[in-house]
């Protein structure tokens, strides 16, 4: 395996522009590499620019795969849960760089506002969400904050009205979609019956997670690959008696090549947050 390839005590996030490909080159790569599923999924978007958003997303999603598995971009089979979550099918051990089969590969997509975000690693869970923290200022936050928990709406209203909130709204937002994804729940799991403290500028120092789970199973980490722009990162510390991920490599641009990526070191940890009095949370 390649030096920049995923490994258990590793995760990486290939974050990509709309604007890194055009759009007859999204076009033709969704044409030869996207499966029947995709394509009917892009045919059915009104709007050009959700489209393309789309196209450039599951086009990098193959690429990316492509480049950890040896797998071609067409071949890769990906299927989905009864949530939507997708996985990569095993691939035969005759495919791509040696020990590419022996631990199971997870990734997982988010995209928005011309932004495209894909988490690899293996051996583990892994959930990734994107969000421009520039959103507050098209539309009000006010009903994402009503899907919180209880302690994480006090906080917020303990900020008062402007952009510090705005950003610390899509900071716990952005969490949880990374959590909920990394569980392959989604939607599906009630944004309210988990909850994250936040630390001033960017990290998570605590976690109560929703009723059977546990806070200790969890890393979580904040990056901002440009200016106004957040990803959140869950990723499963213990899994299979691995060492828990301490790197995290992060690659820019759509890769068409094996530029070098940057290397930061994920977070240690956080502290438990007490469950609420009269919650079964723990």
């Amino acid at each position: 395996m390649s030096a920049t390839a995923a490994g258990p005590d590793t995760v990486q996030l290939w974050f990509c522009l709309n604007e890194a490909l055009d759009e007859a080159t999204s076009t033709l790569l969704a044409g030869h590499w996207l499966d029947e599923h995709e394509r009917e999924i892009a045919g059915r978007f009104l709007f050009e620019r959700d489209r393309r958003q789309y196209l450039v997303a599951h086009a990098l999603v193959r690429r990316v795969l492509s480049l950890e598995t040896g797998i071609p971009e067409a071949e890769a089979t990906i299927w989905r849960s009864s949530r939507g979550r997708p996985f990569l099918q095993t691939p035969p051990a005759s495919y791509g760089r040696p020990g590419a089969g022996d631990t199971e590969l997870d990734f997982n997509l988010s995209h928005a506002h011309g932004c495209n975000v894909v988490a690899v690693t293996r051996g583990r869970r892994v959930g990734v969400d994107v969000e421009r923290l520039d959103r507050g200022a098209e539309r009000g936050l006010d009903w994402i904050v009503e899907s919180f928990a209880p302690e994480e709406r006090a906080y917020l209203t303990g900020i008062g009205p402007g952009s510090r909130r705005d950003r610390a709204t899509l900071r716990l937002w952005t969490l949880k979609e990374a959590y909920a994804k990394a569980r392959g729940l989604g939607l599906g799991l009630p944004f309210d019956s988990f909850a994250f403290e936040l630390a001033e500028d960017r990290g998570v120092v605590g976690f109560r997670p929703p009723e059977g789970d546990s806070a200790e199973r969890w890393l979580f980490a904040e990056l901002e690959p440009r200016p106004q722009v957040l990803v959140s990162l869950a990723v499963e510390k213990t899994a299979h008696d691995a060492a828990p991920p301490a790197r995290l490599l992060i690659h820019d641009g759509f890769p068409w090549g094996r530029a070098a990526p940057r290397e930061v070191a994920l977070p240690a940890g956080h502290h438990a947050l007490p469950a609420l009095a009269g919650s079964a949370a723990h």
